[in-house]
């Protein structure tokens, strides 16, 4: 995946979680959205499924953990590695 396309990833993934998610509250790449409880366990599905149809990728349920979705940023980093 290019880094334009991984710029990209991002803009749309925070421009989502913003929009959907989290109701206006800002995000970054940084943000932990998951110790400060702007995202829960189903919010958490939803992102997937979003990455999983933008991207065109099956995500593997294992695959589901903090490491890889407790930031954008880790997102992002996730798919660079798919």
């Amino acid at each position: 995946m290019t880094d334009d396309r991984l710029a990209t990833l991002q803009h749309d993934l925070i421009t989502m979680i913003v929009e959907e998610i989290t109701y206006g509250v800002d995000v970054e790449p940084d943000t932990d959205l998951l110790l400060t409880e702007l995202v829960d366990s189903i919010s958490v599905i939803r992102i997937v499924t979003w990455m999983e149809e933008y991207l065109d990728i099956e995500i593997d349920p294992v695959d589901v953990v903090l490491d890889n979705f407790q930031t954008v940023g880790q997102m992002v980093a996730y798919a660079r590695r798919r």
